[in-house]
């Protein structure tokens, strides 16, 4: 059996979670606002978040709590209110920018390996 997870780790995923909302959000706002850079810049910050937890944590959970914080910020934002206000509207961009979200989320989850700091390639000398 593996030992429990110890706090400070469990409070460095759930910080990743609350940035992965933020930066959700203000992806959102952004890409609608400031079309196409707009779109560039919140896949950019999104992608640049995931590989960060990815990198910082050097799990895959590492990518899954910001992306979870990320998904619920946009979908959440993306639902329509009794009144018919949306931030998403219908069209090209915020479909790109949940698709391309959720994109970069797989590929830094399902990276190879990290990169090793340090490390040369090829033979090692004697």
């Amino acid at each position: 059996m593996t030992s429990p997870p110890r706090p400070g780790r469990i409070a460095a995923y759930l910080g990743l979670a609350v940035l992965g909302a933020l930066v959700g959000t203000a992806g959102s706002l952004v890409q609608s606002g400031w079309f196409p850079g707009g779109l560039l810049l919140a896949l950019l910050a999104t992608t640049g978040l995931f590989y960060g937890g990815r990198y910082v944590t050097g799990t895959q959970l590492g990518v899954a709590a910001p992306g979870i914080g990320w998904l619920v910020a946009a979908i959440g934002l993306s639902m329509g209110r009794p009144e018919g206000d949306v931030v998403f509207s219908a069209g090209l961009g915020p479909l790109a920018y949940l698709l391309g979200g959720m994109a970069m989320a797989v590929i830094c989850a399902t990276m190879w390996r990290l990169p090793q700091s340090g490390s040369k390639p090829g033979r090692l000398e004697e």
